[in-house]
């Protein structure tokens, strides 16, 4: 689903800045880990704070880690141990960009999010022409 029919990049920040919470959520799928994939049946889920994810990119590619913190408004989660110091010496968490993490480690207690992932599965196996028991 398109932001924005316009191709004008202002346009596109101007409606991922407008964009409502219940949407907003839809950019922070990352996809999980093989062992992860085979044992959930789904390819990405949107990251919460208590997972454990792996970054895949930049700086701390390599880190594992759990998710402290989740910023709806700038679309990034801060990772534990993904720090820097301050000028005065106190450490601040590095923002990291939902969409460059692999979810290692699913927090599965919340039984919304496994109704989440038995909708997705329902979804994949019925695009494909398997039978939905």
């Amino acid at each position: 689903m398109p932001l924005t029919n316009s191709i004008k990049p202002g346009k596109q920040r101007k409606q991922l800045a407008l964009m409502p919470l219940h949407l907003r959520h839809k950019l922070f799928n990352a996809p999980l880990s093989d062992e992860l994939r085979q044992k959930l049946g789904v390819k990405r889920l949107p990251v919460r704070q208590g997972d454990t994810v792996r970054i895949m990119r930049g700086e701390f590619k390599g880190h594992e880690g759990k998710v402290v913190e989740v910023d709806l408004k700038r679309v990034r989660v801060f990772i534990e141990g993904v720090q820097r110091k301050k000028a005065d010496g106190s450490p601040v968490y590095i923002p990291i960009h939902p969409s460059k993490v692999m979810i290692i480690k699913a927090d599965l207690s919340d039984k919304r999010r496994l109704e989440i992932i038995e909708r997705r599965k329902a979804g994949t196996s019925s695009e494909h022409g398997q039978e939905v028991a």
